[in-house]
């Protein structure tokens, strides 16, 4: 028996029941701009049934086998049409666990030689100097987060049956506007979270 228990001393820590989530990785891209860093982001494809005309960074789902890393940078080379060795990743950022059954795992890395390109999974795509989020701060709005049980949830086994106080949430919704861009939502907050950690 304490040889089970004993087996935590060496496990790698990982997030509780992270198979009921899809799970993604994306790339924050800095590119060189005239005088300042930039970062890329995308505009998704109209005709994408998630979240079209959205902004968001690149990437996707993470394939079987494949890790977080590489996930982020093959979504990369795919949606910019660039080679995977014009990618550097130069590290992790926070991951972002939402409500909604989701884990980002978002990276920082560099994109060299970047001509403009894009697959048909992307509208558009356009930079914004890193300056701008260094002395600009998102604005916020919460987003209220409720519990609701489904008809045949067993109440016989808890107390106080359908009386129960379930616990409530707030999910905070960041916003950046950049002249006629509005990056908001995950893409924003991973966003805020990256400039927090080099603030």
């Amino acid at each position: 028996m304490l040889d089970m228990i004993l087996k935590f001393k060496n496990k790698a820590v990982s997030i509780s029941d992270s198979d009921h989530y899809n799970e993604s990785s994306v790339l924050i891209p800095i590119l060189e701009g005239k005088n300042d860093l930039c970062l890329l982001y995308e505009i998704r494809s109209e005709n994408l049934k998630n979240q079209p005309n959205e902004i968001c960074f690149p990437g996707g789902r993470i394939e079987k086998g494949e890790s977080k890393e590489n996930a982020a940078i093959r979504e990369t080379a795919e949606e910019l049409l660039i080679a995977t060795e014009s990618i550097e990743v130069i590290g992790a950022s926070d991951i972002l666990v939402t409500p909604f059954n989701t884990i980002i795992y978002p990276y920082i890395g560099t994109v060299k030689d970047y001509k403009g390109t894009f697959n048909n999974e992307v509208k558009e795509v356009f930079t914004v100097p890193l300056s701008f989020f260094l002395s600009n701060d998102p604005f916020c709005h919460y987003i209220d987060v409720n519990v609701q049980p489904k008809e045949d949830f067993p109440y016989d086994l808890i107390q106080r049956r359908k009386d129960y106080k379930w616990a409530k949430g707030r999910y905070p919704v960041y916003f950046y506007i950049f002249g006629d861009r509005v990056i908001w939502g995950i893409t924003a907050r991973i966003t805020y979270d990256f400039i927090k950690n080099i603030r």
